[in-house]
């Protein structure tokens, strides 16, 4: 089992910047990769970034591309999105997500096998 609590989610105006952490503990060595997903008030959840735990792959969703970065801090298991230049359309409740398996979509909300509860991200005009 791999237990993941995220923090850093609030209310930021419109071109402001906030960090979103994600404590993962349990057994996290067997994480092939993790990432963030967010579901918007009547929306579908979806895929906003994602990266290899070994190595430094990462995949965006076009709408964040260029404003979000995902890292990650192998020694404290720690996740990060960094959001840069917020707008509206990125209130949502946020999502940190690990899956196990290889060979399948990062990008997809199938493929992963864990979930924290989320953080409401709140973006004012």
């Amino acid at each position: 089992q791999v237990q993941l609590v995220e923090s850093g989610g609030g209310l930021v105006q419109a071109g402001g910047s906030l960090r979103l952490s994600c404590e993962a503990s349990g057994r996290t060595f067997s994480s092939y990769a993790m990432g963030w997903f967010r579901q918007a008030p009547g929306k579908e959840r979806e895929f906003v970034a994602a990266i290899k735990w070994s190595g430094d792959n990462t995949y965006y969703a076009d709408s964040v591309k260029g404003r979000f970065t995902i890292s990650r801090d192998h020694a404290k298991n720690i996740l990060y999105l960094q959001m840069n230049s917020l707008n509206p359309e990125d209130t949502a409740v946020y999502y940190c997500v690990a899956l196990t398996r290889t060979g399948i979509s990062l990008l997809s909300v199938r493929s992963y096998d864990y979930w924290g509860q989320g953080t409401q991200v709140t973006v004012s005009s």
